[in-house]
């Protein structure tokens, strides 16, 4: 018997743990976003009325009944899924075997695997700053069934930054290259690749800077968005330990910081603060649902937290 690849040791658990406790509450292939779909089979006609598009009038029919008349189309049972995976380096926070790219790992297949056994399409596209010469991403076009879910897991693995280090997550994510991690180029390519109306899904720790609301109201406008914020305790508190060796993950530069003086602490505690009512704004301005997912927190429950939650705002 050919010997287990990591990913797939991987799903195996996580299939076990994880998404048989959300069978049942979660089906793949019953999945609807909010918006109706225009469908692609065509199931009657009716009169027009005010409001309705204007563009779905048959107009030979309506010619022969002196009657606008409407083409009803069925809706869309199959959903377009993109897991929007941020790899950049602050995602490397967090204790080794649980920091927040191994939970983003968990979550993306987890969610391939849930939304896949359904006969929906999942695509995936990995967002990691300065990492490759001729760009900042790599897609996974869309697939289903467990081989796929197991290629984005694959992709996933092969783009992981090298190493682990420490970093105050306080002032904007910092790429190899110097810049900051730009969210909204993250939210525009994603833009660009969904042409259909879809489910846009992005998990990430959203530590950066920029002008990233503009981009997802417009993402927004056009398709179903969920943002799933992974975070660890070294994003919001810095530990009372002394003089300590502090090291931003992404540009590799260390500091020497007295982590009990009071000023440092209440200044830190208000960047904080500020980053996080500066996103939550954003995510409302939008109309985007955020949940936050510790990288303590149990997967099954989180996510069946956020299914409760994305029923609860339906109609």
């Amino acid at each position: 018997m050919p010997m287990r690849t990591t990913g797939e040791r991987l799903l195996a658990r996580l299939e076990w743990r994880v998404i048989h406790r959300l069978d049942g509450r979660l089906a793949g292939g019953d999945y609807r976003t909010a918006r109706r779909g225009s469908g692609t089979d065509l199931v009657g006609l009716r009169e027009y009325t005010e409001g309705d598009d204007a563009r779905h009038i048959d107009w030979n029919v309506t010619a022969r009944l002196n009657e606008p008349q409407l083409r009803v189309f069925t809706e869309d049972r199959e959903l377009t899924v993109w897991l929007v995976l941020d790899r950049s380096a602050s995602m490397t926070v967090g204790a080794p075997g649980r920091g927040k790219d191994d939970v983003l790992s968990e979550l993306a297949l987890v969610l391939a695997r849930l939304f896949g056994r359904g006969g929906n399409r999942v695509g995936a596209l990995l967002f990691d700053t300065g990492l490759y010469d001729t760009g900042t991403v790599r897609i996974v076009p869309p697939g289903t069934g467990r081989r796929h879910a197991l290629r984005i897991s694959a992709e996933l693995a092969r783009t992981a930054g090298a190493g682990r280090g420490g970093s105050t997550g306080r002032g904007g994510s910092r790429g190899r290259d110097g810049s900051t991690t730009d969210l909204a180029a993250m939210l525009d390519a994603v833009a660009k690749l969904a042409r259909r109306r879809a489910l846009i899904v992005v998990i990430s720790d959203f530590i950066g800077d920029g002008d990233w609301g503009r981009s997802l109201l417009r993402l927004a406008l056009r398709h179903e968005v969920v943002a799933l914020r992974v975070v660890d305790a070294a994003d919001d508190e810095l530990p009372n330990v002394g003089l300590v060796v502090v090291e931003d993950a992404e540009t590799g530069e260390q500091l020497i910081i007295d982590s009990s003086d009071p000023l440092l602490r209440t200044r830190l505690r208000a960047r904080v603060e500020e980053r996080d009512t500066s996103l939550a704004a954003g995510m409302r301005r939008a109309g985007v649902p955020i949940h936050r997912i510790g990288t303590d927190a149990d997967l099954a429950t989180a996510l069946i937290e956020v299914v409760a939650s994305t029923q609860r705002r339906r109609p």
